[in-house]
Formats: structure tokens, sequence, C-alpha cells
């Protein structure tokens, strides 16, 4: 028997967390935590225990699929990358490079993010490329970079253990997060103290020194309301301010009558809350911000990201150890991918294809002119589709009628294409509705790197060949040649590309990630490395101060929708649950949808624990499980988004952040009833 173990890093959340896959006569028979890495430390949580499970599954696509009279057919691969090469070609010619777009992905390496952008870029002639941070952490990229000049967490994980105070706001660690979680539960047994701020009644909130369960989408009244009564009290660190800060004046003029007391209607919360995590925020010396998609997945998800950003600055917490704010990526790659280039404004390093000096340096070496307009975002590429405008999409990894807001209107976006190609593992919603559906592969069958929340880029590492045969770069690769672009599918030299044309990881290389990676910046080859940003300024110079204010959710209750509607993750699950539905361990804890509802709601409507209940928005209505439980609010219920049989999306609301296109996901008008009582 051969047996070999191939230290790798973890497919699921933004952690990164590494461990050994143990492969054995070329299968893989197991994980094992590799005690030495630096992010996990020996940890796994339960989804990484059982990663390897899906790779092996009998559901996984094995050769290439071409829709004929609404069928599927297996093609071979050269037939299927001659078809998809040829329609990509005609398209092209026929409407326009803009007529095209590409949905690259979170799940893939950053090698093979920069080989799609680049084919978007150089061979199709596009910017529309774009990926999933659209609708999780577009609003973390828009709002951190406009206070801060940059987009991405402050700080290391390192650090959360010691911290005086953590505010968690909008972020449930234990289940979305958990070895991130194993962190903040260790810095409550090291005595910090813990704010929670979040709609749900979250596992941390138990052992929290202050608990505010806000209205969702009432978010920014609550922040402003905090840094209201630090200012009025005198606990703004003013030294911070004058020396590192624009824009205070301003920033006082819209808080200065946002008082605890006067935001008690909009939140729901007693303003003695407000204080009380206001005063411990402030005065403590190590305190930091930790957040996910309870914050970005908002119409102000911006402002909200804006909003913490002015809250770490009044108080002088930012820009230094122990300190900072933590944007928990919801996805393996989901930051490598942004940091890359795989946004329709940006080229890798976030440097603007509308700059004429960062066109001319990736022209000169791709060989080729390349356009200056921004492309269109995710979002807005839907919106295109239907009107006729987008006549082809290209998707690899993502299945966007299961995780983008209102599955309906995306599945009419994709019903209105000329051709769709998607490149996926298993036959997901979005890949039915595909022309084309190429066979990936999965992370333990590549190599690469993937990029974690605290900026770290990790190493991945092939344990088996590829199951479908090839890997996605090879794929991206040989569509290009017939193209009449050849690129290399060598991620070591992919890599030295990405590095060579951006300054902000130019020192990152293979040889230089064997240990615990690097986190960029990476200015050099004899750069060790930046676990905290902005010590002595901001990347944009002056932190900026910018005055936002309460808006309410694109849809509030009325008589017709009287409930709140939230979703989130859980820990057994991961996303659409794609991989996590086909791990046996993990889908017997949790095997269908459900909606957590308040008691008090509960017996107003007649409605007992694991009855089937309808659960209606004004796109649509899905029967599951009622959840009986006091974690949310009366007039707010839950729901995880992870059962494509009982899909939540169908029900949430395709209002838009009108800066970063992100949807709203937390916070729809919904209405709930009893089955047997439902008209």
């Amino acid at each position: 028997m051969s047996i070999k173990r191939v230290l790798t890093t973890c497919p699921y959340c933004g952690v990164g967390c590494n461990f050994y896959l143990d492969v054995r006569d070329g299968r893989i028979a197991g994980i094992i935590p590799s005690k030495s890495n630096s992010v996990s430390k020996g940890r796994l949580c339960v989804k990484g225990w059982h990663a390897h499970e899906p790779i092996q599954h009998p559901d996984r696509l094995k050769k290439p699929l071409i829709k004929e009279n609404g069928k599927f057919k297996e093609a071979s691969w050269d037939f299927a990358l001659d078809y998809v090469a040829r329609s990509l070609k005609e398209i092209k010619n026929k409407y326009g490079s803009d007529s095209l777009a590409v949905c690259t992905s979170a799940r893939c390496t950053n090698e093979e993010n920069f080989l799609m952008m680049k084919f978007a870029r150089a061979v199709l002639g596009t910017n529309n490329v774009d990926h999933c941070a659209r609708t999780c952490h577009s609003a973390t990229v828009s709002g951190l970079n406009q206070s801060f000049g940059s987009g991405a967490s402050t700080n290391s994980y390192d650090e959360l253990p010691f911290m005086d105070c953590i505010l968690i706001i909008g972020s449930n660690p234990t289940e979305a997060h958990p070895i991130a979680g194993w962190r903040v539960r260790t810095a409550i047994d090291n005595r910090t103290k813990i704010i929670v701020c979040d709609p749900r009644k979250i596992l941390p909130a138990e052992d929290a020194s202050v608990f505010i369960q806000q209205y969702p989408g009432s978010d920014i009244a609550l922040i402003n309301a905090m840094i209201n009564y630090i200012i009025t009290e005198n606990l703004h660190d003013k030294e911070f301010i004058q020396r590192r800060t624009e824009g205070f004046n301003q920033l006082w003029e819209a808080v200065k009558d946002c008082s605890p007391e006067s935001v008690k209607d909009i939140t729901g919360v007693e303003p003695e809350l407000i204080k009380e995590a206001a005063r411990i925020y402030a005065t403590s010396k190590k305190a930091c911000i930790m957040y996910s998609l309870g914050m970005t997945e908002h119409t102000v998800g911006t402002d909200n990201v804006i909003a913490m950003a002015n809250l770490s600055m009044v108080c002088g917490h930012v820009g230094k150890e122990f300190s900072g704010v933590y944007p928990m990526r919801g996805q393996n790659n989901v930051q490598g991918a942004c940091d890359i280039g795989a946004l329709p404004n940006v080229y890798s390093g976030y440097q603007p294809v509308s700059d004429t000096a960062a066109r001319k340096k990736f022209e000169a070496a791709w060989g080729v002119s390349l356009p200056a307009d921004k492309g269109l975002t995710l979002t807005d590429m839907m919106y295109k589709a239907i009107e006729g405008k987008l006549k082809c999409f290209y998707i690899i990894g993502e299945d966007q009628i299961r995780t983008d807001p209102n599955s309906r209107w995306i599945e009419k976006a994709l019903d209105s294409l000329e051709f769709l190609v998607v490149q996926e593992i298993f036959m997901s919603d979005t890949a039915k509705k595909a022309d084309v559906v190429l066979p990936g592969a999965s992370f333990a069958e590549k190599e690469g790197t993937f990029t974690c929340a605290e900026r770290r880029f990790q190493r991945v590492r092939k344990a088996i060949e590829p199951i479908a045969g090839k890997t996605d770069g090879e794929i991206i690769c040989e569509i290009s040649k017939r193209l009449g672009y050849p690129m290399e599918d060598n991620s070591s030299k992919v890599c030295d590309e990405m590095a060579s044309l951006t300054p902000l990881f130019a020192g990152v290389s293979f040889d230089r990630l064997e240990e615990n990676g690097l986190q960029w910046p990476v200015s050099s080859r004899e750069h060790p490395g930046t676990p905290v940003v902005h010590l002595e300024k901001f990347i944009r110079g002056l932190g900026k101060l910018i005055p936002v204010t309460h808006k309410p959710p694109a849809e509030t209750p009325d008589s017709e929708y009287p409930f709140i509607l939230t979703t989130g993750r859980m820990l057994f699950h991961y996303n659409t649950g794609t991989m996590t539905r086909r791990t046996a361990n993990l889908n017997r804890e949790y095997p269908r949808n459900f909606a957590q509802i308040n008691p008090v709601d509960a017996q107003k409507l007649g409605i007992k624990k694991q009855e089937r209940i309808r659960v209606k928005t004004r796109r649509g209505e899905l029967c599951v499980a009622a959840e009986v439980s006091d974690k949310v609010k009366p007039g707010v219920f839950w729901m995880p988004f992870h059962f494509s049989e009982e899909p939540t999306n169908v029900l949430t609301n395709n209002a838009f952040d009108p800066v970063c296109r992100i949807g709203e996901y937390k916070a729809c008008a919904a209405r709930v009833e009893k089955i047997n009582d439902a008209k």
C-alpha cells in the first residue's frame, strides 16, 4: 500500500486552517490537522474534519456535458473545449466583447482566478469579470477602502485571545468561522470582555459582558449612538483623531443628535445597553471589531462598514497591535479572488483598470490592448442579461441560483442568455441551466494558493490526480489556446507572474510559502510580510471619518408581511450545501431547512415545535419546519440557506447597495402561516 500525507489548506470558510490529506493507494482516506500551522494550531471544525468526503463522492462530474434539445449528453474534452471556444468567438464577433462576462470563483486558487481574469481581459476583451465577493464582502472592499485605503482585515488572528474587548457585530464566529470562534473562546477564558450585537442570540452572547439584540437593518443607528455617547462622555481618543484622521467635525455633525435614547425605536435596544457597550469598547486599551455578512448584506452594506470604521478610529482602536477591524470572510479564497483582480474595476492588487500606468503595465506583460472602462458587477450582469445586452456567461465554481438573492430573478437572467458555460465539480442548479458543463477539480486535485481573511497567502497542494482529468486552470488555458492566446497552466509560474505585476505582494512565491505563508503587503523577496497594517499611517494617508446616517431596509414590515426575515450560516453546513450535504455525518445533523421563530410569535400563530409552516415574501414561498426559539426577537425570524430542496434565497430581496451592488439578504419583509390555516 502506498501512503502519503499532503499538507494543504481547508476549502471551507475564510479562516484558512491547514491539514494533511491522508492518501492511500491514490484515494484520500482521512484528514490530519497541522499542529504547526499558525492559523489553526492543530485544530479543525467539524466541517474541516470531513473536508475530504465530497472529493470522491459518486456525484462528482467526470465528463464534459453538452445540452442538445434540452438534455445533456457526454462529450470528449476536445469536442467540448472546441465547442466552447467556437461559441465564445462567434458571440464576441457578432455582439462585441462586452456581450460576454466571466464569473470567477472564491473556491478556486489565486492562480486559477488570475488566469480567468486574464482570459476575460486579454482574450475576450472585457472587464466584465466578477465573483461571489459581490454577494458577501463587496461592502467591506468599498467601505474600508474609503475609510482606511484598504478593504482587508487590519490585524491577525493571533491577537484575538489577548484583547481587552472584542465587539462582535453581525458575525457568528462559533458556527460560521469556528476556529476564529475558538480564539474568541480563548479570549473569554482570558477575561476579555465580549460585546455581541446581533438580531439572534448566538453562542458568544451567553458569555458576553453586553448583549445587544438589535432589529435587522438598524446597525448604523446603533453604531452612531455608540459614537455619540463616546464623544459626549469625552471617551474618544482626541490625540489619535487629531494626528491620524480627517473629517471629525463632519462626523460629529452627523451623530450629535443620535443619542442612545433617540434610536431606541429604530434599534429596539435599551439606551443603557448601548451606553455600556460604548463605554467598554472606548475605554479598553486593546479592542477590536469582528463582523461578517450580518453587516454587509444590506442595501446600506457599504455604510455599515464605514460606520464600524468610524467607531474604531474615534476610539483609536486601529493602526496598532491588539486592535483593528476583522471582516470575517465567508469562503476559503474570497479574500484572494479580490486581491488578484477578479473584480470589474481593478487588476491584481487593486490597481484600477482606469489608471493608464497600471493598464499599460499589464498590456506590456500580456502583449494585448486592454479595455479602460470598468466592467459590469455580478449584480448588473443579471440586469443586462434580462435586457438582452449580455449574451454569454462563463461561470466557474459558483451556483448563482442558490446563492444570489431572489432565485427566480437569477433564473430569468440565465434563461435570457444565448450561451452559458458552467465549470463545476457537482451538478448544481446553475449548471442545469448551462449549454455546456465542464467538470472542474477539487482543492485536493491542484496546486496553488489560497489567501485567508487575515491576508495570508497559503499553499494548496495536489494530493490526487484530477478525477475528471483536468484542473480548472488547465481548462481555462486550453480554451484560451483555441482562441489564439496561449497561456501556461503552471501554478508556480502564474504566482510569479502575479507577483511581478502586483506591488502589494511582489515578494510572494511558492518557495516562501512552505511554512506558514505570508501576509500581504509583501513588497519584496526580503520582506517578512505584514501582520498589522496602517501602523504608521493609513494606506490612504489619513483615515477618513465619513458621516453615514440610518436608512431603513428596502422593505419594512407591514400588515401583509409583518415579519423581518434574516438569514445566516450554521455550524454543520456551508453555503449551498454542495459539499456538506454530501457528507453523511454533517447532513445527518440537519437534513432539512427550518425557520427559527420566537415563542411569542409562535403562540400567536398557533405554531408548535417542528410543525410545518409556510414562509412567504413578495418573491416566493417555502414550506419548512418551525424551530421555536428565543434566539430571535418577536417580529423577526431566521433561516439558513444551505438546502437546495428548500432554497431560502427564493425569498430574499434583490434590492442592492448602490455603491457595491450587494443584495439585501439580512432584512426583508415576510409572513409566516400555519400550513393548515394558509390560504
